[in-house]
């Protein structure tokens, strides 16, 4: 990760007061619109609220035309990082305190971010991995441009894991699965082929599955493995929340 992304860590602890003063999250969106949606659903649903007035404030670029990342990063499209710092810089200007990016291999392109804005990015990748603290060794379910960008190894190595990536037949059925969820497609037969894709990385020794792609969280829930399942997305609203909460202190 680029040395000149400012990313900020928070611990999550349970708890946001009723009629707290919050923050306001500035949400890098659209990646895809169904897990930005997802995404806020989580930062709302981890929010102890007796009225509208007592959660947490949100402004949502929800930009459908950022250029697809995993073409990006292998090398076969438009670079997407311009368009994510400009809409770092459009939520700044509106008000946002922080950022966060409910998409992993966006963040492969963070300079332009760290460039037009000055507040702190949670990292997705970052949060994530530090919800994988008690295992020796961690399954990736992730794109092939996530895996090729390598956030979440290093991330991991970082904390002394060991990273179980898919084998190269099983990444190219992962992208086949996250293309139908993406076009809305969440059915049963999706479900069970990305439960065999994680059971696969269990059978290789992972104590967890990371959920690295944030339209995995749509069809694959913890208690349908033996190992945790850890959603990169519910990583990041916990990390939200405490950021919210904390930062207004």
């Amino acid at each position: 990760m680029p040395s000149a992304v400012r990313t900020t860590r928070f611990e999550f602890s349970g708890v946001s007061g009723l009629s707290a003063s919050f923050k306001t999250v500035g949400v890098l969106g659209g990646m895809g619109p169904d897990a930005t949606i997802d995404f806020l659903s989580e930062v709302v649903s981890l929010t102890r609220a007796g009225c509208d007035q007592d959660h947490i404030p949100m402004l949502v670029d929800n930009n459908t035309k950022v250029p697809n990342r995993q073409a990006a990063i292998l090398g076969d499209g438009d670079d997407p990082g311009p368009i994510i710092g400009q809409m770092g810089r459009r939520l700044e200007a509106a008000g946002a305190d922080f950022l966060v990016m409910p998409c992993n291999s966006a963040h492969a392109f963070l300079g332009p971010l760290a460039e037009l804005t000055t507040i702190a990015l949670i990292s997705i990748i970052e949060v994530t991995a530090d919800a994988c603290k008690d295992c020796s060794s961690v399954g990736i379910l992730a794109t092939d441009g996530c895996l090729e960008f390598g956030g979440f190894q290093q991330a991991l190595r970082d904390r002394g894991i060991a990273p179980v990536v898919p084998e190269a037949p099983d990444v190219a059925e992962l992208m086949r699965l996250i293309t139908r969820i993406k076009a809305g497609d969440k059915g049963p037969e999706v479900q069970r082929s990305m439960r065999v894709l994680a059971g696969t990385l269990v059978e290789r020794g992972a104590e967890a599955i990371i959920a690295g792609c944030t339209e995995i969280p749509l069809v694959l829930s913890e208690g349908e493995l033996p190992v945790p399942v850890i959603s990169s997305t519910r990583a990041l609203a916990r990390a939200t929340v405490a950021a919210a909460v904390a930062e207004s202190r």
